[in-house]
């Protein structure tokens, strides 16, 4: 159950579209949201400070598509749900509905319009370094992914210095565990973590072996991901103390959604080994 505030077609006249002349002239939209979030309290205290203003959220949607241009309305959809998440901290998740009235397609029609939800998530990453500075490239990492759109750092573990893994000679590790809050599919933080990697001229030379960089997803809320570029959860990471530490230290009960165990269950099995 969820309580969900609801907007329906604000209007506004604003510059988006594909055509030179939408761009120029501008035409009518009508936008449509939807805020998830629990206002029991607001509702027990009669106090708008625990909501949110939906008042401030139809100006700041305004604001948002009169101040831009875009030539896509599913781009207009895109920016308003992150802005609305980013800027309202008691949001849980937003749907949004962009209608274009006037879409000059050459054909009658009443409206055409798009919808998108976006909700935050909680992943866990790990981050390690054996090359250069190692401290620097891990803090530069976590400020990278703090500062970025549509994330929010929560906790950085303590880094620990672990023996390299998977029989590569190279020097010692530096790793930690991370928690970010998120609105970014698994895939697009994935681009995000290698675009970071790359800026700190991370090289995939040698499997499993040395780098200035390493950002992996560990976890993504309890998702299961199987793709070629992409595991959730990270495959072995219940083998890899230099995971299970850090990542015990920030969320001993978080749980591995494939072995049905909290990772201080994990840790524990592998120490006694």
């Amino acid at each position: 159950m969820r309580d969900t505030i609801k907007i329906k077609d604000l209007e506004v006249y604003a510059c988006h579209g594909v055509f030179k002349e939408e761009r120029k002239l501008g035409q009518k939209f009508l936008v449509s949201a939807e805020l998830y979030t629990d206002f029991s309290c607001a509702a027990e205290n009669d106090d708008l400070n625990l909501s949110v203003d939906y008042g401030s959220v139809c100006r700041k949607i305004k604001e948002l598509m009169e101040n831009n241009t875009y030539s896509l309305i599913e781009t207009a959809g895109e920016k308003t749900a992150e802005m609305l998440l980013s800027q309202y901290d008691l949001l849980t998740g937003v749907r949004v509905e962009i209608k274009k009235p006037w879409a000059p397609i050459g054909v009658p029609l009443d409206t055409v319009s798009v919808e998108i939800e976006r909700h935050w998530h909680t992943a866990y990453i790990g981050l390690g370094s054996n090359m250069g500075d190692k401290y620097e490239y891990i803090n530069r990492a976590v400020k990278e992914l703090d500062n970025a759109d549509g994330c929010r750092v929560e906790k950085v573990s303590k880094l620990i210095t672990t023996p390299p893994y998977g029989g590569v000679v190279q020097e010692d590790f530096l790793n930690g565990v991370l928690s970010l809050k998120t609105i970014l599919s698994p895939v697009r933080l994935l681009k995000l973590l290698n675009r970071i990697e790359a800026q700190a001229n991370r090289k995939r030379e040698v499997h499993w072996g040395p780098r200035t960089l390493d950002l992996d997803i560990l976890l993504y809320d309890n998702e299961i991901v199987d793709s070629e570029n992409l595991h959730i959860p990270h495959i072995d990471m219940q083998n890899r103390s230099f995971v299970l530490e850090p990542l015990s230290e920030i969320a001993p009960y978080v749980r591995h959604p494939v072995l049905n165990k909290t990772a201080e269950q994990l840790l524990k099995e592998l120490n006694s080994r």
